[in-house]
């Protein structure tokens, strides 16, 4: 194959991409959610995750609240030194009956390490419920099991 056509195909793929990043795709914004809150947790970046979570973001407990997730990362990432996330199955679904609610259910492996072999590992089945606020998703509650 030329060089040319190569480079025509490039652009051609480059052109389509960015069509599709203009477009407003609530399903591929909900999924690029999901791994944003992934990478910024594998990074250890509470702010990232903090800007993910919705003003009445709730957990387990009505009282794990947007305060609690700080700390609980706070301890999380002071304790490990590397955390990965592995997601074993994921599933986003925007709710068909009100479109500013999703839900994400997934099957999760977490470790972490205080250098470059895991200490510890667990397996968590979770529930992440989004909600549409200010153009974008928010993770508004978190179930695990």
């Amino acid at each position: 194959m030329s060089v040319a056509m190569n480079l025509k195909r490039f652009i051609l793929l480059c052109a389509m991409l960015l069509a599709a990043c203009g477009r407003s795709d609530p399903q591929a914004a909900l999924n690029t959610a999901a791994r944003n809150l992934q990478t910024a947790l594998e990074n250890k970046d509470a702010g990232a995750v903090m800007a993910l979570l919705h003003p009445d973001f709730t957990a387990q407990q009505p009282e794990d609240n947007r305060e609690w997730a700080k700390r609980t990362m706070t301890l999380m990432f002071l304790r490990h030194k590397n955390i990965q996330i592995i997601a074993l199955s994921q599933h986003s679904q925007i709710d068909p009956q009100v479109s500013s609610r999703a839900f994400t259910d997934a099957e999760v492996a977490l470790t972490g390490a205080a250098g470059l072999i895991p200490d510890s590992a667990a397996h968590y089945r979770v529930r992440l419920e989004w909600s549409w606020l200010d153009q974008q998703w928010k993770l508004i509650r978190l179930q695990w099991e």
